[in-house]
């Protein structure tokens, strides 16, 4: 008698297995949506950041510099004479800034071939500075001359030599460089004895770096 009660206990109602099996149903079928709608993790990893843009800078062109060793020695050629040229600056080349003063010293002396007795005079040097940049060529500087204060001229046949400083004025602030054009005309004896010369004219060009103003 007891028995049958125990198991007529333990018998589930219809309606509660029904119930828990919809329950159990709808779970699941809000589970996968979720699961659905995620990235593949496999996708996450593949995708590769855009890189950050970069600004170029622009690289000052070059400026050459023939003072940057402290001086430089030229020869030039003027028909039969032939000069040779040292120039140098006692002002630094840091300091060769726009507004400076920027001295410009030189020394010549001549030979002269054939060397037959002649001599050769320099009647006049003139310098011209032309200051620049990499894109504008600004307009020349008042030209410097040096005119001879004797007659024929000043004695350049070596032993003997000339020496003289020009002076390179105000440069536009924008320039980074200056061209320094010389002009030099000689005088030469047709004959060792004679009073009549013949004129030749020779010419050299000094391209030199303008330093950056310093703020202040």
């Amino acid at each position: 008698m007891f028995r049958d009660v125990k198991e007529t206990c333990r018998m589930e109602r219809p309606g509660s297995r029904r119930r828990a099996l919809s329950a159990a149903l709808a779970a699941l079928v809000v589970v996968i949506p979720l699961v659905g709608c995620g990235p593949a993790p496999w996708a996450a990893q593949a995708t590769t950041p855009a890189p950050a843009p970069t600004t170029a800078v622009p690289v000052p062109t070059p400026v050459s510099n023939d003072l940057s060793g402290g001086s430089t020695q030229r020869t030039l050629t003027a028909g039969a004479v032939s000069a040779a040229v040292n120039y140098w600056s006692t002002l630094r080349m840091d300091r060769w800034t726009p507004a400076a003063i920027k001295p410009i010293s030189l020394s010549m002396v001549t030979t002269i071939t054939p060397n037959d007795g002649q001599k050769v005079y320099l009647q006049r040097a003139t310098m011209t500075a032309i200051p620049a940049n990499a894109s504008q060529t600004f307009a020349p500087l008042d030209a410097q001359v040096d005119q001879a204060t004797v007659s024929p001229g000043y004695l350049v046949l070596s032993p003997y030599s000339y020496s003289n400083t020009f002076n390179v004025g105000t440069v536009p602030a924008e320039a980074t460089y200056v061209t320094v054009q010389f002009e030099y005309d000689f005088l030469v004896q047709t004959t060792p004895t004679s009073t009549e010369f013949a004129k030749q004219t020779g010419s050299d060009t000094l391209t030199i770096a303008i330093a950056a103003q310093n703020g202040g």
